[in-house]
């Protein structure tokens, strides 16, 4: 308990060292949620005081694994449910204390596809929606076909997570928003680029080659 509550107030300082007098929509990684319902409530009521637009919920056990590797697991599908549903219900309360409409978006993310099959994940993205959340993300999806067919089965609004040499396709946003995704994350390619560019940078420090070309 005492681990997960530093993992928050790590998290949302960090929310909040981002924020300025006008800042940008962010939705924030709340995980696993950090334990029960009542630490998922108490984790999206803390990033809506940060003043996150919204926050992702999942359904693996924690600790999480990235989404694209293997040895993932995820809890119970009553279990998973009943975490969304406490993020909702947090968000109303949230927006019932503070006005209608400042609750953040709920995103929720299911993992289930790895793990127990295709059908499993849609079954579990539809009970999300039932519950109340205001967004699903299906993670991971391993074909245009299967991307397809969640766009198709399940309403609302859809994230695409795209990972470049991950398990999903990755498409260009127009190709996205005609299939019916209605957000697509990047989540490692700006830290990709940086991290060829400082190598490339290296490499001719190292080398005594000029550098002013390349920051210019």
């Amino acid at each position: 308990m005492q681990s997960a509550a530093s993992t928050v107030a790590e998290g949302l300082s960090s929310a909040a060292l981002e924020m300025n007098i006008d800042p940008p929509v962010c939705i924030a990684d709340g995980d696993t949620g950090y334990g029960n319902a009542v630490n998922v409530k108490r984790t999206v009521f803390g990033y809506a005081r940060a003043d996150m637009a919204g926050i992702m919920i999942e359904d693996q056990v924690s600790p999480k694994r990235c989404g694209h590797v293997a040895g993932k697991a995820v809890i119970p599908f009553d279990e998973a449910v009943q975490r969304v549903k406490a993020a909702c219900d947090a968000r109303d309360e949230y927006s019932s204390q503070f006005g209608e409409g400042s609750g953040p978006l709920i995103l929720a993310r299911t993992d289930a596809l790895k793990t127990d099959g295709f059908e499993a994940a849609i079954e579990r993205c539809l009970a999300f929606r039932e519950a109340g959340c205001d967004m699903t993300f299906l993670e991971a999806p391993e074909s245009i076909e299967q991307m397809e067919d969640y766009c198709r089965r399940v309403g609302g609004a859809k994230l695409a997570n795209m990972l470049e040499q991950g398990a999903t396709p990755v498409l260009p946003p127009q190709t996205l928003k005609k299939m019916g995704y209605t957000m697509a994350a990047y989540p490692l390619t700006l830290l990709s680029a940086s991290i060829k560019a400082m190598t490339a940078s290296l490499d001719r420090i190292q080398k005594g080659m000029p550098t002013d070309d390349i920051i210019s």
